[in-house]
């Protein structure tokens, strides 16, 4: 479930590339006074992801902007609706909305499906695993940032792991490790400077296009799941967002 908020510029702006943690700021004060004031500092997993501001271009005043947030948690997006309802200013930085309107989405993925990573997907390899995959940083870092001159495997096998965990612990079921992605094409590496405890750091993500086919029951509720939680880490800090493809179909012939 998800929600899509449509703004409108107040005033010429750059667009901030740094957005991540002042949305999130924003969304976070939303659910102040609510049954989720504490999520920011519960500990684990938050269970939301959103999208960039887009699109992600220099504005000017009067220009209309979209984000999305997601959840696989139907209450948390009933919670941010209500709370916006109550906002006529959506401050990001120094890019000054208005908001115009907030709808209700529900995509759902079919037996096949293609999803894209609209965020850059961040996934961390532990020391542990450096011998597993032939890896060798330069210094005796705890862990390192999946990039494209390390194994396929790493980030396949990482992100498995990575979105498993998150669908155990939001369901609270067991369910067995089982390889998820069939096909996959990688289409970038980016670097993100975000702000942590008032200090930038440098994270390293990549952009993917994922294709499904026959998917079964289990398998389509963890993709699902995915769909709305996000892919790889930092997903509360607007990584990992994913999106659906639509297929477009012929136009009818005369």
């Amino acid at each position: 479930m998800r929600l899509l908020v449509e703004v409108k510029a107040l005033c010429d702006a750059v667009y901030d590339l740094k957005y991540h943690h002042k949305l999130q700021g924003f969304l976070y004060r939303l659910l102040k006074d609510t049954a989720y004031s504490n999520l920011h500092d519960r500990r684990g997993y938050k269970f939301f992801s959103f999208s960039n501001i887009f699109p992600p271009e220099d504005m000017r005043e009067g220009d209309v902007r979209r984000f999305l947030i997601a959840s696989p948690d139907p209450a948390l997006i009933e919670t941010f609706r209500e709370q916006l309802a109550h906002v006529d200013r959506v401050n990001v930085g120094d890019m000054s909305f208005s908001l115009q309107r907030v709808s209700v989405l529900r995509p759902r993925i079919g037996r096949s499906c293609t999803l894209v990573a609209a965020t850059p997907i961040i996934v961390r390899i532990p020391k542990a695993n450096y011998r597993k995959y032939g890896i060798e940083p330069p210094k005796d870092y705890p862990y390192v940032y999946w990039r494209k001159r390390y194994p396929f495997e790493a980030f396949i096998k990482q992100l498995e792991d990575n979105l498993i965990k998150k669908f155990k612990a939001f369901h609270g079921e067991a369910i067995e490790p089982t390889p998820i992605f069939e096909e996959f094409v990688f289409r970038k590496q980016v670097c993100n400077h975000i702000i942590v405890k008032g200090r930038e750091v440098k994270v390293f993500g990549s952009l993917w296009t994922f294709i499904f086919k026959n998917l079964y029951k289990d398998k389509r509720r963890i993709i699902q799941f995915g769909l709305e939680t996000g892919f790889g880490e930092l997903n509360s800090l607007g990584f990992g967002f994913i999106n659906p493809i639509t297929e477009k179909k012929d136009a009818p012939r005369n």
